[in-house]
């Protein structure tokens, strides 16, 4: 046996829109609402026999009139999608990776050069300082000798 449609009806004030649906939440997916309209009381159920009949005659359908009038239903237009994203990077994108690895790359390129450059110069710098230290090392030794 097919599910028995109900008539539900909701306002945004200007407008009614009314859409016969199986269920509660099937009505909200039809108005494509976010939150429960019904249990805030901005949905009800209807009985009017003139908004059922043009409801029960396009199930799923949202019709829509001028809020609080009689005046004859229309249907909905429908809502327009947002047009699809793209599947898979740019090539916009995939240049500005590109980019970014290349600078990385370089970065570290850099960075290894400069503490190649500093082990050189700690390298010089203790040498000296080995050949400076033997050098006073040698003379305190000498000075020491001439003391006695």
């Amino acid at each position: 046996m097919a599910a028995r449609l109900k008539v539900f009806v909701t306002s945004d004030g200007l407008t009614d829109y009314v859409v016969a649906a199986t269920s509660r939440p099937k009505a909200l997916a039809a108005w494509g609402a976010h939150q429960d309209l019904f249990q805030t009381g901005l949905a009800h159920e209807t009985d009017d026999p003139e908004l059922g009949q043009a409801a029960r005659a396009q199930p799923g359908e949202v019709l829509r009139r001028p809020a609080g009038s009689r005046a004859a239903l229309a249907k909905l237009k429908p809502v327009r999608k947002a047009p699809a994203k793209p599947k898979g990077p740019t090539k916009a994108q995939l240049k500005k990776v590109a980019d970014l690895e290349a600078r990385l790359a370089a970065a570290d390129e850099a960075h290894a050069s400069a503490l190649a450059e500093l082990d050189r110069k700690r390298e010089a710098l203790e040498t000296r300082y080995g050949a400076d230290r033997a050098r006073l090392e040698a003379q305190l030794k000498a000075a020491r000798q001439a003391l006695g």
